[in-house]
């Protein structure tokens, strides 16, 4: 289906299954309340000041457009007329992960259009869209894209399912006062998030002086005692390759190649650790690849276990190690997944794995990567690599207060997260109070207590239909084979 759909009569809404809205309020299909429904436009994106911005289903992801990072597009008159967007109009993801997302147009620089990967819904002007745009936040139609959602690879929602979608509607009046009161208490819901997120870029920057006290020794002055001046290092620390760590065969890669496919990948078995589960100082045990005993068989040298330091080869933003636990199987590490297994007499693994994670590792990694996609290093760069070392005492004390100071961020952390999570279910339940008709008095209230008539739902939809077969009418006298197009 293309181009855009339109309905000149709205169906008719059974009284009897109004019952359960608050007094004045009526149902209506979304195509009843929309001057078109249409799908957008199709175009190759431009790196171009010339031509209108090209909306496209990215740009809304997050629900606020950065128009400064939008595409422009080439676009004829005819066109920009068609897929022009205006203030009110409200834009629906249509394919992929994100199918449903919507995002109502508030303003935008100069001309812009929108993509065919999204589907546009102009309310009508006796429609107020900033409420429409709540209903599309609601458990209710979550439930209902997820009702008629098509394909397993690629999931979408078409225009024609999506125009039949059945919503509340209050009386005109009563749209507006709502949409002012959840506008000011999600207000206040939003402030408190970002308020969340602060914290947790706080904690992430509190781990990262954390990490960078331990390592250069400042984290243990008072425990050393070390009160002289300032030095590169601090007294009986010193620098020292890493090759000097580790015995003979104290570090491996995985098999590369052919040695290990993913045909080679069983649903259980001996656990083959890759590098989706090497994190910033910790393990990610929930990704889960095993292989069968018979081809562990073949690759049994590359077998690690509790206590290995796991290295990623790739350095992106951060170096990515942590050491393994204990796991309930054996194991294996795979290819691009280094296995550390350092002296014990020189160095603490633990105390290892915050030098390597350090900021001067990552530098000096950096400098040495290989490969324009993923960059990465070498057993080799990593042998050669300059850590600091200091006693073994001094070592284990590090580790303990690094594991105490990140354990009181992981505390802090679970609380923002259930805090997080209460700001989520508070948004939910103020727009549940909206469409049940208890966030604001209802209009019937309001004219029962001020003596006054009001419009109810069922009388501005009666009224959009009478101006619809006004209008349908008028272009019929203009071009009598002029017919409306239905969804």
């Amino acid at each position: 289906m293309s181009g855009t759909t339109q309905k000149t009569i709205p169906q008719s809404v059974d009284n009897a299954a109004d019952a359960d809205l608050p007094e004045g309020w009526a149902h209506a299909t979304l195509i009843d309340l929309a001057e078109h429904i249409q799908y957008g436009y199709t175009a190759s994106a431009i790196e171009s000041r010339r031509g209108p911005r090209f909306l496209r289903i990215t740009d809304i992801q997050n629900g606020i457009v950065n128009w400064v990072s939008v595409p422009t597009c080439q676009i004829s008159t005819t066109n920009l007329r068609k897929y022009r967007l205006q203030s009110g109009d409200i834009l629906f993801a249509r394919t992929g992960p994100t199918t449903g997302k919507s995002f109502l147009i508030r303003s935008f620089p100069n001309e812009a259009v929108f993509a065919s990967y999204l589907i546009r819904v102009r309310p009508l002007t006796l429609v107020n869209p900033t409420f429409l745009s709540f209903c599309f936040q609601t458990p209710e139609y979550w439930q209902f894209i997820s009702e008629n959602i098509a394909g397993n690879a690629q999931p979408n929602c078409n225009a024609t399912k999506l125009a039949s979608l059945t919503l509340p509607i209050p009386p005109l009046a009563e749209q507006k006062r709502i949409v002012v009161k959840i506008e000011e208490f999600l207000s206040a819901v939003n402030a408190a998030r970002d308020r969340l997120a602060e914290v947790t870029a706080i904690l992430k920057r509190f781990r990262q002086s954390v990490l960078a006290a331990a390592c250069s020794g400042r984290l243990t002055e008072g425990w050393r005692g070390d009160d002289g001046p300032d030095r590169d290092l601090p007294v009986g620390w010193r620098w020292l390759p890493m090759d000097q760590l580790l015995p003979k065969g104290g570090i491996f890669d995985g098999p590369f190649g052919s040695n290990l496919k993913t045909s080679d990948y069983t649903p259980s078995g001996v656990r083959v650790i890759r590098m989706e589960n090497i994190g910033w100082l910790g393990f990610m045990a929930s990704k889960l690849a095993f292989i069968s005993e018979k081809k562990y068989q073949s690759l049994a040298r590359h077998t690690v276990g509790a206590g290995d330091v796991i290295f990623s080869s790739f350095i992106g933003d951060e170096i990515r190690t942590c050491v393994l636990p204990a796991l309930p199987t054996r194991a294996i590490a795979k290819a691009d997944c280094f296995c550390l297994r350092p002296d014990p007499d020189l160095v603490d693994r633990h105390y290892l794995v915050l030098q390597l994670s350090s900021q001067e590792s990552y530098d000096a990694l950096r400098e040495n990567i290989h490969g324009a996609t993923r960059p990465r290093v070498n057993t080799t760069q990593v042998r050669r690599l300059l850590v600091r070392v200091c006693p073994i005492a001094e070592q284990h004390e590090i580790v303990r207060r690094v594991e105490a100071l990140f354990k009181l961020a992981d505390t802090i952390e679970k609380r923002v997260e259930a805090a997080t999570k209460r700001a989520d279910k508070l948004t939910q339940a103020i727009l549940a109070k909206a469409f049940r008709g208890e966030l604001v008095p209802t209009e019937a209230e309001l004219a029962r207590r001020e003596g006054r008539t009001y419009e109810p739902a069922s009388a501005l939809l009666e009224r959009i239909r009478r101006e619809r077969e006004a209008k349908a009418g008028d272009i019929t006298k203009v071009n009598p084979r002029h017919k409306a197009r239905k969804v």
